[in-house]
């Protein structure tokens, strides 16, 4: 079983390229968590919002990282942090050619 963690903020940019030189170390960070399959990052300059799609083996894992992420952005200055944990039905998923 997978599980799905959405986290989100608003964020006021830089957006695009900038916005990848600026999250690029956060980024490799971030690839180093236990139990992290992948995280998709998410940016919405229309919206002013930031966030990510993180899929994560083990439910705890997906809660301790939602903690420990949701600290990192409150000492960054970010407010407004929404988080949701989903379980991944994976066989339905796959129908739709997901690949977790």
């Amino acid at each position: 079983m997978k599980y799905l963690l959405q986290m989100d903020f608003p964020y006021t940019g830089p957006f695009g390229d900038e916005f990848y030189e600026q999250m690029k170390e956060l980024a490799e960070d971030i690839a180093t968590e236990k139990g992290l399959v992948y995280k998709l990052w998410t940016e919405s300059k229309d919206t002013q919002e930031a966030g990510g799609i993180y899929v994560f083996d083990h439910l705890d894992d997906a809660n301790r990282y939602q903690t420990k992420h949701t600290e990192r952005l409150d000492s960054f200055g970010f407010s407004g942090i929404r988080a949701k944990t989903f379980i991944i039905n994976e066989e339905l998923s796959a129908i739709t050619k997901a690949s977790v």
